[in-house]
């Protein structure tokens, strides 16, 4: 674990936000499978080459996200779908819509794992008494799900969607209202997430949180604005970290 502001680390945390994807499990593997599994279903169903998907797909992602912008509707593979069809020239097609997309999550849950020690780490913190939050992107019922699948409903207190927010980090919103929620009995929150614009800068600059950056494989460590106060690739890391500050708490 790199520690790079010493003193943001001389106490337990009053709260602790935490992001998802990327930070309580690898995302890539499982978009990867669900993207493969969609797009195999959709070259069989109409008979055309991957590559016509791969296009057709990338366009009407693209479009979604400069008409929404920042928002949880921005992420739906269910509206990137549907403008699919709809640029492959075969209408809104509801019904398959619907159906690709729930390819997508079913395929991607069942590829998702969790980083090791996760659930330790929070039943350490459940322990110390430290209120908990999720604070993520995307619309709630996929965000809800997976924090379902994973089995996490009962480890975390409050749970703040970008679609409860009404934007995506680094928007203050999110954190506000996750704030708002817990309650802290003091100032000190914690920040953990993967990514150093929305998740580490984001969080510092709206709510002055102590950031702690989730480094995994093809990530970096921010750097300038968007320099965490801390950095770990293994959740064992910041389980010794908190039992170091509760020990000293407690002397």
């Amino acid at each position: 674990m790199k520690i790079i502001n010493q003193n943001r680390f001389d106490r337990l945390p009053d709260a602790i936000l935490f992001d998802t994807d990327n930070t309580l499990y690898p995302y890539e593997p499982a978009h990867s499978a669900a993207q493969n599994a969609v797009r195999e279903k959709v070259v069989n169903t109409f008979s055309i080459s991957p590559a016509d998907f791969d296009k057709a797909f990338k366009e009407a992602r693209q479009q979604i996200k400069d008409r929404l912008l920042h928002t949880a509707s921005s992420h739906s593979r269910l509206l990137y779908l549907q403008r699919m069809l709809e640029i492959m020239g075969l209408g809104s097609q509801v019904l398959l819509a619907l159906d690709f997309e729930q390819t997508y999550w079913r395929t991607f849950l069942s590829n998702a794992v969790l980083f090791d020690d996760v659930k330790e780490l929070l039943d350490d913190i459940r322990l110390l008494g430290i209120p908990t939050a999720i604070v993520t992107d995307l619309t709630a019922q996929i965000q809800f799900r997976k924090v379902v699948y994973f089995k996490l409903d009962h480890y975390f207190d409050y749970i703040v969607t970008s679609e409860e927010a009404g934007f995506d980090k680094p928007h203050e919103a999110p954190f506000l209202i996750a704030c708002e929620k817990m309650r802290p009995k003091g100032n000190c929150i914690w920040m953990i997430g993967d990514n150093p614009i929305n998740d580490i800068r984001g969080a510092r600059e709206k709510i002055n949180a102590v950031t702690l950056q989730k480094i995994h494989k093809g990530a970096e460590i921010g750097t300038g604005l968007e320099c965490p106060d801390a950095a770990f690739e293994e959740f064992a890391q910041l389980r010794k970290l908190i039992s170091e500050l509760g020990r000293s708490n407690d002397s």
